[in-house]
């Protein structure tokens, strides 16, 4: 199979995710209404809508709306219970009908603190849970300025992800969310962005093989919009995004969606 053919077979294996990422944002009824519109969106074989609301709406969503919406979570702990308050599990969630879970978003390691290493335990325990892990790396500003960005994001890989083998590399989707375009207004240029995730998948190949790194879904996320959604989904590495802002509003996150269609 040439080089060109190869390229195309697997982008048509590899799933077109739109994800939003509410944050801790959204009333109870908002929830409820948004995800009923978004249950409505008519979806291809190979595209994926999903939501990772607050753990406070998750088994509501999931019960109303889980067989025509993705719902995941936007943290879990890595242990299965204990004196942890506050903290809810990869394993209780698990139990409610969660299966997607973020791991590793900026946010998550700037405020909280979260180490390499503890993502690696997050990410080990989620996988052998069977949850699917939406991994999340990027670069700060000063490290994207002085020219260390690839260094940086080969670190969060090789530090958190890359213990585990090929076969549970299947459930991955990696985000890369360059730190610096997130809830600033700013986004990476599409040739930013598609530098980027084309670095990720020479890592993928270097660790597992080209078949794995071949089909693991990229994703964008950093200031992705319905204006600048097309040009990004058009990237050939660039296989969805992981949407902030834009996905607390249907109208904005269906047209994201929608830019999936054309890419």
């Amino acid at each position: 199979m040439g080089l060109v053919k190869q390229k195309h077979f697997y982008n048509r294996m590899r799933k077109k995710i739109t994800a939003g990422n509410w944050k801790m944002n959204l009333s109870y009824s908002e929830a409820t209404n948004l995800v009923k519109e978004l249950a409505q969106v008519k979806q291809e074989d190979n595209e994926e809508i999903i939501v990772f609301a607050p753990s406070i709406y998750l088994k509501t969503l999931i019960d109303q709306y889980g067989k025509t919406c993705t719902i995941g979570a936007q943290n879990g702990h890595q242990e299965d219970s204990g004196a942890f308050t506050g903290e809810v599990s990869m394993f209780q969630l698990k139990e409610i009908g969660v299966t997607r879970v973020l791991i590793g978003h900026s946010e998550r390691r700037a405020i909280f603190k979260e180490s390499n290493d503890l993502l690696k335990k997050k990410v080990t325990k989620a996988l052998e849970l069977g949850l699917t892990v939406f991994f999340c790396c990027g670069e700060q500003l000063e490290q994207r300025e002085s020219n260390n960005h690839f260094d940086a994001v080969a670190q969060q890989l090789e530090e958190s992800l890359f213990h585990i083998d090929a076969t549970r590399m299947s459930q991955v989707v990696i985000a890369y969310e360059p730190v610096w375009a997130i809830g600033t207004g700013k986004t990476a240029s599409a040739q930013q962005a598609e530098e980027m995730h084309h670095y990720i998948r020479e890592q993928l190949t270097r660790q597992y093989s080209n078949e794995v790194a071949q089909n693991v879904p990229l994703l964008y996320g950093g200031s992705c919009n319905p204006t600048n959604a097309p040009e990004l989904f058009a990237q050939p590495n660039i296989d969805g995004g992981l949407i902030g802002g834009a996905s607390l509003s249907s109208i904005d996150f269906i047209a994201i969606s929608e830019a999936q269609k054309i890419s």
